[in-house]
């Protein structure tokens, strides 16, 4: 203390012992901390993200559209680091899925950990999975940590996108239009479907069942 009783003050003027952030001056760190985050809090209410609004699909996204068309909505996409096509977006699935020999081409077999999980079709058959993994997805500058079923087994596509990173993503996919919307940073992103890739698809899968059935 100072002959006059006040605080002693260091050379910029503060009271020793105390924190100072712009003309603000703190007893502690946490209170320090509390006030920002408060000032942060309010400047988000009273600021919202600029050009962040999801806008109805319309008629102009469905440009380059075949149609007519009853085509899943099929992607690629950046995953760890690779470029992975043939990438399904599910929202009726509550799960992630992606194959065992797609996850070896990615070279991110460490990350697997041993996990039981049951996946369950709406006609109650059942596939047992045993492992679990969580990748990257880029998506137009917009990263997020994804964990996926790894599927050993047969299948369409090389991956299968549901709720679980549709809702993380905040994705608005539409089968109609044949693209997915997505909030970033830098406004509202979108990655189109590939329709021809699609009915190649559909294609092999419909001949293999003619063949069978002969």
């Amino acid at each position: 203390m100072s002959p006059q009783g006040s605080p002693r003050r260091s050379r910029e003027g503060t009271p020793e012992g105390f924190h100072t952030y712009g003309q603000a001056q703190f007893e502690n760190v946490e209170a320090m901390v509390e006030a920002l985050q408060k000032l942060i809090t309010a400047q988000a209410e009273v600021e919202p993200p600029v050009n962040r609004k999801m806008e109805n699909q319309g008629p102009a996204d469905a440009d380059g559209v075949l149609t007519p068309h009853n085509d899943a909505l099929v992607i690629s996409l950046i995953v760890h680091d690779t470029n992975v096509k043939l990438v399904l977006i599910d929202p009726g699935s509550s799960v992630n899925i992606i194959l065992l020999r797609v996850l070896c081409e990615t070279q991110a077999e460490v990350k697997v950990i041993p996990k039981v999980h049951t996946l369950s079709g709406f006609d109650n058959s059942s596939v047992l999975t045993k492992e679990e993994v969580t990748l990257t997805t880029f998506a137009e500058g917009v990263v997020k940590g994804t964990k996926s079923q790894v599927a050993d087994m047969k299948m369409a596509y090389n991956m299968i996108l549901g709720r679980l990173w549709i809702h993380k993503m905040d994705v608005v996919p539409s089968t109609l239009h044949q693209v997915i919307k997505f909030p970033s940073p830098w406004g509202i992103c979108q990655i189109h479907g590939d329709q021809h890739t699609t009915r190649a698809i559909n294609y092999v899968a419909d001949t293999s069942t003619r063949n069978e059935g002969k």
